[in-house]
């Protein structure tokens, strides 16, 4: 490399690959990489993806399951100023389209199973639109392919593009610079300690990685991609369970086979059938390699985190809050008895919580405001100047990201969250976070799944309906069983009024609950 090398996602990682080029980066059901062989692929295909016409600044589709393409393509967009736009591989071809459509994809890399899906979207899109399936002629390509580092001189602005999972309206792109997001949302190269100071810092903490870190979340999820990211830039190995769904068999298979320190998962929708499993199958793995469950992009309830640390009482269980629009701000560590009140989080010293004249809140005053971020925070959305406006202002001087959580600030510094205003409820006057009477419901023993929503009500503007997935069909809760089991947590405006039944809660890739859809089925739409 002729040139210094950046805070630039490809120039860090040809560093750690350079320094530990023997050691395994990544593991999956079919392959197993090391950081020299990883290199080499990504090298290959971002040759592949030259030829065929993507260059600086093309937003390339990943429609991928976890496997080894998904990060050998992020890395191959990388090292030519390309930007990877993570895809929800269970959109239809509608949804397909208006993403790809809205980031202006030059090209779409894609599961094989999917091409007809994707065929049918480069149709309605005038031919713009290429694509490249894994598989056989995928392998070949990159085997035919020049393995070199001839690639343009790259930089710190490079563009990172997360896309939001869009449960209120449609997915957001976030654009970052790679600088930005890598001491935002990859902990700068060191998960333990100080972010490093220069890129070359990297090369001892590469030697010392130890982590091997399982995404039971897909890789298109922003935590998923930041944890995966992190620990190669930090010299640790990336363990893939691989597949469509989440099989809980196979995620415990994979942490006892590969010596999985640490796995992150998204909250209650894939907590509860890893934890179930692991009640029905008590002594079927050795677990004692697994130190650390970290929970991203949704809150574990208190009554799940009592069960890890029932039946995995050596690891430590903690909740990550943060946005696509602020990268990571704290963490809130699992306690016996957590499962009352609302989240608290020790957040970074760069957050705070602004009142609506968007000045910061006192600590201990009790008052309510957005949480937000300051410092190294995105360039705004994609294509949105009128909506960046509004998330990313400019208050005297200092540059904010307001994503529209609302919280308060304790008496010692802690955020208190209470829930994303744009589906709060008003009942007579009453402001009602439904992530507050969710994670309540959910710790009722017959529910399995909660989604609240405000339907219309003649008296009160608003009522709270809880939608709900029983943990049997046979046995599903009552409301009056709802609101007594409430009534120890909650204010009494805050209790469910209405009660509706579903086979299956419907959740984002990302795992956040679609309140488009919930309404609908509260209001007997759907």
């Amino acid at each position: 490399m002729n040139r210094p090398p950046a805070f630039n996602l490809a120039d860090l990682f040809e560093i750690v690959a350079d320094t530990v080029p023997g050691k395994t980066a990544v593991v999956a059901p079919h392959r197993r990489l090391t950081y020299g062989e990883l290199e080499d692929r990504a090298n290959r295909l971002a040759h592949v993806l030259r030829d065929v016409g993507v260059g600086a600044g093309d937003h390339i589709g990943l429609l991928l399951y976890n496997d080894t393409a998904y990060l050998e393509a992020m890395l191959a967009a990388f090292k030519l100023r390309a930007v990877p736009v993570n895809v929800n591989y269970r959109y239809l071809a509608g949804e397909l389209r208006y993403l790809l459509d809205d980031a202006g994809a030059r090209l779409v890399i894609h599961q094989p199973e999917m091409t007809s899906l994707v065929e049918e979207v480069r149709a309605t899109l005038g031919g713009r639109l290429t694509s490249l399936a894994v598989g056989e002629a995928y392998e070949a390509r990159l085997a035919g392919a020049a393995p070199g580092r001839d690639f343009p001189s790259r930089s710190a602005d490079d563009r990172y593009v997360l896309y939001t999972g869009g449960t209120t309206g449609p997915p957001k792109g976030v654009v970052w610079r790679h600088e930005d997001i890598f001491f935002s949302a990859m902990s700068g190269g060191n998960p333990a300690g100080e972010p490093i100071e220069e890129p070359d810092d990297l090369r001892e903490r590469a030697r010392r990685g130890r982590v091997r870190m399982l995404p039971a979340s897909p890789l298109a999820h922003g935590a998923a991609q930041w944890l995966a990211l992190g620990t190669l830039l930090s010299g640790g190995t990336v363990v893939l369970a691989g597949g469509r769904t989440v099989v809980p068999e196979r995620i415990w298979d994979t942490v006892q086979a590969h010596d999985v320190s640490l796995m992150l998962i998204i909250g209650d929708a894939i907590a509860r059938p890893l934890l179930d499993t692991l009640q029905t199958h008590p002594d079927r793995w050795d677990l004692s390699c697994l130190s650390g469950v970290l929970s991203g992009g949704a809150i574990l309830s208190g009554t799940l985190k009592d069960q890890f640390a029932e039946l995995l009482p050596h690891a430590v269980v903690s909740d990550g809050y943060g946005a696509s629009e602020t990268g990571g701000q704290g963490q809130m560590l699992a306690t016996p008895g957590c499962s009352s009140g609302p989240p608290r989080f020790r957040v970074t010293e760069e957050t705070a919580v602004l009142d609506d004249d968007l000045q910061p809140v006192t600590a201990g005053s009790g008052a309510v405001g957005r949480v937000a971020r300051r410092g190294r925070i995105p360039l705004g959305y994609h294509n949105d100047d009128a909506r960046t406006a509004a998330t990313f202002p400019v208050v005297d001087g200092v540059r904010w990201a307001i994503p529209g959580d609302f919280g308060t600030v304790a008496a010692d510094g802690a955020i208190v969250l209470f829930g994303r205003g744009s589906v709060s409820i008003n009942t007579g006057g009453e402001k009602v976070f439904p992530e507050e009477v969710e994670a309540v419901l959910k710790a009722h023993p017959s529910v399995f799944d909660a989604v609240v929503v405000g339907t219309p009500d003649e008296r009160w503007g608003q009522r709270v309906t809880a939608v709900v997935q029983p943990r049997s069909a046979d046995q599903p809760p009552t409301l009056e069983a709802l609101q007594e089991h409430g009534r120890a947590h909650l204010a009494g405006y805050k209790l469910p009024r209405a009660l509706v039944i579903v086979d299956a809660v419907r959740r984002s890739l990302s795992g956040k609950p679609d309140y488009r859809w919930a309404s609908s089925v509260a209001l007997g739409e759907a």
